[in-house]
């Protein structure tokens, strides 16, 4: 088994994903949104509404396309084969062009952009376009990587070694701690990740964790519900785009803390610790209006 360095440039078919109200209330759910917040309440991102708000969708339910999405292979078909109990995720990006409608419909096209050499694995990078059923146009991208453990070595380019949004040596300009539920994996697998390694003993136990392990994307999906209310006044329209780079897993019961440097006008770098104080999501950038 192996990874294919020729893969690069290589596109999937368009894939379509739907998804209704109760979907996005299911993702909130799934990344800890309750009717009580530090920052603010969340009623409208886990109700129909309330008080005549309509209600509203995390940004980062964008991310639950690449799992739901159907009509075709993706790109990484083409990617090569390997033991998927070696794969990590490494980086998100998410870039939005407007709100997410509550409900609607998207084509996806995702493509391969880079196959890295990193000596003790292989680094897959990749982008997806989205664009909305109703009017043909783009509503948003993602960007993403993976790391495969042992698959790396057949001689290709390393790939960029630049770090982004390095976090400043100074106290954070903002924080936000939220508790993770210990049933939280279970709940985030519902949106659409049925990864076995957060559900099954059997599977963690191959990668040396003493339980099953949260998914990036749900610690990914937490730290953007601290972004979106602490610097975006909870308004999803303000919400334009979130990168970083996930630097160690968590475990469901752990307390998040989300940090927030401000950068300049319309950014900011964050990192997310664990309770432990360990850095888990790490390099992150948002950028908001």
């Amino acid at each position: 088994m192996s990874v294919n360095p020729d893969a690069v440039g290589a596109k999937g078919e368009a894939r379509r994903w739907q998804w209704t109200a109760d979907d996005a209330l299911l993702y909130a759910l799934g990344i800890g949104a309750g009717v009580a917040d530090p920052v603010g309440g969340e009623l409208e991102f886990t109700t129909e509404n309330t008080d005549g708000v309509d209600q509203q969708v995390f940004p980062t339910f964008v991310v639950m396309g690449g799992f739901n999405a159907k009509g075709g292979a993706g790109a990484m078909r083409d990617a090569g084969t390997w033991d998927p109990r070696m794969l990590v995720h490494g980086e998100q990006g998410i870039r939005l062009h407007r709100p997410i409608p509550t409900a609607g419909a998207v084509d996806i096209v995702d493509e391969i952009t880079g196959v890295y050499d990193k000596g003790k694995g292989a680094v897959i990078a990749s982008k997806a376009v989205a664009t909305l059923v109703d009017d043909g146009q783009p509503l948003y991208e993602t960007t993403s990587s993976v790391f495969i453990m042992g698959e790396g070595g057949f001689g290709g380019d390393r790939g960029p070694s630049d770090k982004p949004n390095v976090a400043p040596d100074r106290a954070p300009d903002h924080e936000v701690t939220y508790q993770v539920r210990d049933d939280q994996a279970l709940l985030y697998r519902l949106c659409g990740d049925r990864n076995p390694l957060h559900s099954d003993k059997q599977f963690s136990d191959v990668g040396g964790f003493p339980k099953p392990i949260l998914h990036g994307l749900c610690t990914y999906g937490f730290t953007g519900r601290a972004l979106l209310h602490t610097l975006c006044d909870s308004d999803p329209a303000r919400f334009a785009a979130m990168e970083g780079r996930f630097s160690s897993p968590v475990l469901p019961g752990e307390a998040l803390t989300v940090r927030m440097w401000n950068d300049a006008d319309g950014h900011a770098i964050f990192q997310t610790v664990g309770g432990d104080g360990r850095v888990v999501l790490n390099n992150g950038g948002l950028t908001y209006s």
